[in-house]
């Protein structure tokens, strides 16, 4: 009988399941039948086979209040995660992105079970905040899959062995995505202006964005009466974003996963809670309008730990805002509805937007290498030199 590489992913929102599924897949590709694999995720990992012993939406949280909140509940999934890894016995466990999920999750294998291989994927971003956690990395994981050049020197000074894998985001292809063909099937004429809103992928992003962009579209439709309104809700939040949006006083086209890319073509702007949706948004040409908002106390707390001058890596990497960043107190509909209104009245603005979008994908590394396949192969050396392969 031949013997099965044992390989855990373990992903705990949205973002992650997507990194979990992609890699998974690339594994599979290289390893074949005797690649034996299990984790903790979302449905996108599911459909790559790995079966999660939980919902991951409960871990979705945002902010240090919302944390101390569901610390008795989140410990509880720590525990679960760490005692499924020993039933498990994996030869490698991939954690990833989720800082203060994982990074327990992490320290708990390293005392109980020390000779699993500990691959962290996505590191906390350290050159915007709070850079001391490289070296709480280093000492918990054996190897780090970064998703950007700037996150290597930080992490490698600590000696922690980095590999750059890119930005899945960057590398999604946009080719079949047809914003003609969603506009014909949900009834959106050729010619009328469409709005795309993107509340977020947590459970308390939803809960906190969506009266604001409720107000927001209400703003915009009175200044554009035939404004057309879709909404994409990803697939772990989607019941309680579709809840939302139905009591919404105007028509909003629900979104589901299988057909955002061709949302996000169809759309003149998008307004989007930050994340990393802002680069499938820049992929897709369409400029954006971008929201975040968080707890206040949270927020305060970290106003004084945040060094970088943008949250949105596209801004990040042109050194200027291209598209608009309305935070906290500043995320209101009134800021973001005259943002949206100037961006979809404006066709020069709109277009010179989406160019300058298109150069800060190009400086963040867009091209070359799939980011799971280089991550697969990545995975796959640190099992060899530790000859567990």
């Amino acid at each position: 009988m031949s013997v099965k590489t044992k390989i855990m992913l373990i992903a705990a929102e949205a973002s992650g399941d997507g990194l979990g599924a992609g890699l998974a897949a690339s594994l599979k590709d290289r390893v074949g039948a005797s690649l034996e694999l299990s984790g903790v995720g979302g449905p996108r990992m599911a459909a790559e086979g790995i079966v999660s012993p939980f919902d991951i939406a409960e871990l979705s949280i945002l902010g240090w209040i919302e944390g101390i909140k569901a610390y008795g509940r989140v410990k509880k999934r720590i525990d679960e995660t760490v005692a499924f890894v020993l039933r498990e016995k994996p030869d490698a466990v991939v954690l990833i992105d989720s800082w203060g999920f994982t990074i327990r999750v992490a320290k708990a294998i390293r005392q109980v079970a020390p000779d699993i291989a500990l691959i962290k994927y996505v590191g906390p971003q350290v050159w915007a905040s709070r850079p001391k956690r490289a070296k709480t990395l280093a000492g918990a994981v054996d190897h780090l899959l970064a998703l950007y050049t700037i996150d290597a020197p930080w992490f490698e000074r600590e000696g922690l062995p980095t590999t750059v894998v890119g930005s899945s985001a960057l590398h999604i292809d946009m080719s079949g995505a047809d914003g003609g063909k969603f506009r014909a099937r949900r009834g959106i004429p050729a010619e009328a202006p469409l709005l795309l809103v993107l509340p977020g992928s947590r459970p308390s992003e939803i809960e906190r964005m969506t009266g604001v962009y409720e107000e927001t579209v209400k703003r915009a439709k009175a200044a554009i009466p035939d404004l057309q309104i879709a909404v994409i809700a990803a697939g772990t939040v989607v019941e309680d974003v579709a809840g939302r949006v139905a009591a919404w006083p105007f028509r909003a086209h629900l979104v589901q996963e299988d057909e955002k890319y061709d949302a996000m073509k169809a759309a003149d702007v998008a307004l989007a809670t930050s994340g990393t949706v802002s680069s499938e948004i820049a992929l897709a040409g369409t400029p954006m309008v971008i929201a975040y908002r968080i707890d206040n106390l949270s927020y305060m707390l970290m106003k004084r730990l945040v060094t970088a001058k943008y949250i949105t890596m596209l801004n990040l990497a042109a050194d200027r805002e291209i598209a608009p960043e309305f935070i906290q107190h500043d995320a209101t509909p009134k800021n973001l509805s005259r943002a949206v209104i100037e961006r979809l009245k404006n066709k020069a603005m709109a277009s010179a937007q989406s160019m300058a979008q298109t150069e800060a994908l190009d400086r963040l590394g867009r091209g070359g290498p799939r980011p799971s396949d280089v991550a697969a192969d990545a995975v796959l050396s640190v099992l060899r030199d530790r000859k567990r392969i």
